[in-house]
């Protein structure tokens, strides 16, 4: 499968205080959308699909390959947003995150056509307000 690299906008701030920005997305299979559905802690909170389904496609981030959801979870939402409009692009579809019912379980990034994807977003270092263009940096 071809992989997609990425940058993430702000990036994973480990420990010892080194900051990843850098990592590479693969396309979903059908079997990366089914199987969280079946897994308890979807079945107890259903925004958890989301966390799982990136960190199945998600093959390296800085030091992680594979990528935990616990990585994915830790990162900043503007990150968390990106890889979901990047999720979206590669897989030629809106990442929508739906679990089992219809019930929403990720929060969505709208991706239209007609214009970038901009999300506002807090510097996390001094607190300003900044505005990310989500379809910047990748192709």
């Amino acid at each position: 499968m071809n992989e997609t690299p990425f940058m993430l906008p702000v990036g994973l701030l480990l420990s010892d205080g080194q900051l990843h920005r850098a990592g590479q997305l693969r396309p979903a299979t059908a079997l990366d959308e089914i199987e969280p559905i079946g897994d308890d802690r979807v079945r107890r909170n259903e925004a958890y699909y989301g966390l799982l389904l990136l960190s199945r496609v998600v093959t390296r981030l800085g030091p992680y390959s594979p990528v935990p959801p616990e990585v994915i979870a830790a990162l900043p939402a503007a990150d968390y947003a990106y890889l979901q409009s990047l999720y979206a692009s590669v897989n030629g579809q809106a990442f929508s995150g739906m679990a089992p019912g219809g019930a929403v379980a990720a929060p969505t990034q709208p991706v239209t056509a007609a214009g970038p994807a901009i999300i506002e977003t807090e510097c996390p270092h001094c607190g300003a307000l900044l505005e990310l263009n989500l379809d910047e940096g990748h192709a």
